[in-house]
């Protein structure tokens, strides 16, 4: 799989890059110090997944992420936030970003969240806990639409799941299931909703009331 890193400290770029490097499944292509640069190398590489600083001058990683979701490319946004609770975190999900994750976090975790976004899931962040993933998404909550009748009572109750930050595995144990079964339940409801990923079936919990 390959990668681009967006950040603006040339230090923080090589020190994940050669983090990246050394894994054997993973390539690093190029980086860039701004949003702007990041866009133009996304455009012309067009890697499987781009690692997003949010805050870099010129323009910032949010307005990248957006640049490069809305194209149509790819391409999955990875962001990187230096806080657990960062403003800019609800937005990156609404826009479609796969995920979100401390620039701090383990080595490990962090070639783990790139093969994971890389395979088309979604990475709620490891080392961020679930109470951020309410608070954060809780800002656009709202009355209960009807946007989610297309769904059946189970897939509502696996959507929630999904939206309290669990697992396949951990909503498997808690509805008494397979795995298998909370995976099919999961693609069921993406595929309904419209949706690319669980990082927006987070944010459509969120706003249609049904969290």
């Amino acid at each position: 799989m390959t990668v681009v890193i967006a950040d603006d400290q040339a230090m923080v770029r090589a020190g994940f890059a050669a983090l990246l490097n050394a894994a054997p499944d993973i390539s690093v292509l190029g980086d860039a110090e701004d949003g702007v640069a990041a866009v133009d190398v996304c455009t012309r590489l067009r890697p499987d997944v781009v690692l997003m600083d949010v805050r870099m001058p010129r323009r910032d990683g949010l307005w990248a992420a957006e640049q490069i979701i809305s194209s149509g490319s790819p391409t999955r946004v990875l962001m990187l936030t230096t806080f657990d609770i960062d403003d800019y975190v609800y937005s990156a999900l609404r826009i479609g970003a796969s995920g979100f994750m401390l620039k701090d976090a383990p080595a490990d975790e962090l070639v783990r969240a790139v093969r994971v976004v890389a395979a088309g899931d979604a990475l709620l962040a490891p080392s961020v806990t679930r109470r951020l993933i309410a608070e954060v998404t809780s800002r656009a909550t709202r009355p209960a639409s009807a946007a989610a009748d297309v769904l059946t009572p189970r897939e509502r109750e696996v959507l929630g799941c999904v939206a309290d930050g669990k697992s396949n595995a951990e909503i498997a144990t808690e509805l008494f299931v397979s795995e298998q079964t909370v995976k099919t339940h999961v693609s069921n409801v993406l595929a309904k909703l419209g949706l690319r990923d669980r990082a927006q079936a987070v944010v459509f919990a969120y706003e249609n009331g049904l969290k």
